[in-house]
């Protein structure tokens, strides 16, 4: 995910509470606002950006990494369709109100680790590249903060098209990404022109239970239980070292996500990683900022801010 996006969703969770629909104190709590939201849609795809009654929930994700190259120009060293990395973290996020207003926003950090193509749960530390043969230090998906909005909500708000299949009711969302690093950063990474461009798809499911007690009038407490499907096609990760304009491919990544009510309910291996080496993300933002992408993340901390260069920082970290 480039800050992706972002992307996950939640298990586990209540059904829709009365003290659920009593207004906060604080100004703020999505509450109020979402009580506004008439259309079935809007009610669900909210649902997705947070809770409700505006507690943390996570969209836990899980899936690979595989090597796209075209006409399997780099075999043997580098095969089209070869894996080379599990993937393994989450997004978590919250639904924040601009205090007085009918402003949301979705406020979240995503920490997403690459791990042992044989052994999801092993993270991988280093990898080596078969292209130079040198060995480089793995940089984990880790965007502070991925944010959108506002969103102006009111009685009028609509959600995306829905369709129904067997007891589910499902809803797609296919982002193409387009970035001029090399313009807006002053970093090319490698790529050509200095643009990165990337397809990112989504696809979400609720089942119909859900569904029909989540979209009841009111504040739904608790984290709505969703599954998500997720594919994107995107340049080599900076970590790798390999120059788009100089090595022909892509990665490949296809994973699976689905909502937790909390950080809690994350399994104790990944946080305990988390608490030892990333513990920023154990709680979304509790404020709108500036997001973060793959890129622009591995620029602002293994880069400094811009102060090294991509092609130093590989020049410095491959071990021959």
């Amino acid at each position: 995910m480039t800050g992706l996006l972002a992307l996950v969703l939640v298990l586990g969770a209540g059904a829709p509470g009365a003290s659920a629909d009593a207004a906060s104190d604080d100004p703020t709590h999505p509450g109020p606002v979402y009580k506004t939201v008439t259309d079935k849609s809007a009610k669900l795809s909210l649902q997705t950006f947070g809770r409700p009654d505006g507690k943390d929930m996570v969209f836990r994700i899980s899936g690979s990494v595989y090597a796209n190259i075209e006409g399997n120009s780099l075999d043997p060293a580098l095969r089209h369709g070869q894996k080379l990395f599990n993937i393994e973290g989450y997004n978590i996020r919250r639904l924040y109100r601009a205090p007085g207003t009918n402003q949301l926003y979705q406020l979240s950090r995503e920490i997403v680790f690459y791990t042992d193509p044989a052994d999801p749960q092993r993270i991988a530390r280093e990898w080596r590249n078969p292209v130079d043969g040198k060995t480089y230090p793995v940089v984990p998906i880790n965007n502070d903060a991925v944010n959108f909005g506002p969103f102006p909500i009111s009685s009028s708000y609509v959600g995306p098209p829905l369709q129904r299949l067997h007891d589910e009711t499902v809803w797609t969302s296919d982002i193409p990404v387009r970035t001029n690093f090399g313009a807006t950063l002053g970093e090319r990474f490698g790529l050509v022109g200095g643009v990165y461009v990337a397809q990112e798809m989504f696809d979400f499911s609720v089942d119909d239970r859900e569904v029909a007690a989540r979209t009841k009038p009111g504040v739904p407490s608790g984290a709505m239980k969703t599954k998500i499907s997720w594919a994107r096609t995107s340049p080599w990760a900076p970590f790798m070292c390999l120059a788009e304009t100089e090595t022909r491919g892509q990665l490949t990544y296809h994973a699976r996500s689905w909502s937790l009510n909390s950080y809690a309910d994350i399994e104790p291996w990944l946080r305990a990683e988390v608490e030892k080496n990333h513990p920023l993300y154990k709680a979304a933002p509790s404020a709108p900022g500036a997001s973060e992408n793959s890129w622009t993340s591995f620029r602002n901390k293994q880069l400094r801010q811009g102060a090294v260069t991509w092609a130093n920082w590989c020049a410095a970290n491959g071990r021959g």
